[in-house]
């Protein structure tokens, strides 16, 4: 392995401890921070172009995956409109001011404070991007919540809805939404989990949404893809350090944070945010209703 290469992408590193209080966590407490646009390689992320032109909406976009993938689209040439929560706003001027430092100020960017479970803000979401940027014909669903719970009768009620609303139902009205708006070529992307597929015995909620997302990601694509050429794809990450770790999981679980794949480490956002760039590329064009697994070697059958 070359000499540049960060110590994060060496087979055995892991996070150290860490917690936080209120999810979905804030990216400035990280330690270290996740690598956004540094590839395994050690070497800056480099565009090609790939994505001029588009106008994109990026969810959850303040910290995570949904920080890198609005960084590496807003490189290949993509304008944007992101959302992000209350209470991250200075996650989300963060991410702006990198966006515009590393591109030169040469994109055209929106934030836009929403909770994602209301139809109306859902709906507002569409209608304020194409206010802004007069079309819309790239869609990645990134938001996400969870909280761990290690025995089923102790599950709060509530918390079961406001995961699946926030998780499932959200993406619902979302789409709803901007498909009349979508021409042929557009995409949406859903970042779903490889626990829709393993079943995380601490994340039985989440895991549930997952599943969820990934059967309406395969019947939308096939009401769609024909008759309207929008393609509808999903990324289904394994262990990635971001907020959501530090701020949802149990002690023990984080102690082991990522350790457990194959491949003996915990994962970048930018290791997804690629097959995000990908599923939205023309390089992607004879792909629907797939799922694409990041998760450090775990075969997914």
């Amino acid at each position: 392995m070359a000499p540049n290469v960060p110590e994060q992408y060496k087979k055995g590193w892991k996070p150290p401890f860490q917690q936080q209080e209120v999810a979905p966590g804030q990216q400035r407490k990280l330690d270290p921070l996740p690598l956004d646009d540094i590839t395994a390689d050690g070497k800056p992320y480099k565009p090609a172009g790939k994505l001029e032109g588009r106008k994109a909406i990026i969810t959850g976009a303040d910290s995570g995956i949904g920080r890198s993938v609005a960084l590496l689209f807003a490189l290949e040439g993509a304008d944007l409109t992101l959302t992000y929560l209350p209470g991250e706003k200075k996650d989300a001027a963060d991410m702006v001011d990198l966006i515009k430092k590393k591109t030169n100020n040469a994109r055209k960017i929106q934030t836009l404070e929403y909770d994602l479970r209301k139809e109306e803000a859902c709906q507002q979401l569409i209608k304020k991007h194409l206010e802004f940027h007069g079309k819309l014909d790239a869609i990645v669903l990134n938001h996400g919540t969870q909280n761990a719970n290690e025995y089923l009768p102790s599950l709060p009620t509530e918390q079961w809805h406001e995961t699946f609303d926030t998780n499932i139902h959200s993406f619902f009205y979302i789409c709803k939404a901007a498909i009349p708006h979508l021409e042929q070529g557009s995409t949406i992307v859903f970042d779903a989990s490889i626990n829709m597929a393993v079943g995380h015995p601490e994340l039985i909620d989440y895991t549930a949404t997952k599943g969820a997302m990934i059967g309406f990601m395969r019947a939308l694509s096939n009401q769609i893809i024909g008759d309207k050429g929008i393609r509808c794809n999903a990324v289904a990450p394994g262990p990635i350090w971001t907020p959501l770790i530090p701020a949802t999981m149990t002690e023990e679980s984080i102690k082991k944070f990522g350790v457990t794949v194959p491949m003996g480490r915990a994962g970048q956002p930018v290791e997804v945010a690629t097959a995000f760039v990908y599923l939205t590329s023309a390089d992607s064009s004879y792909i629907g209703g797939q799922v694409i697994h990041v998760n450090g070697g775990v075969v997914i059958e």
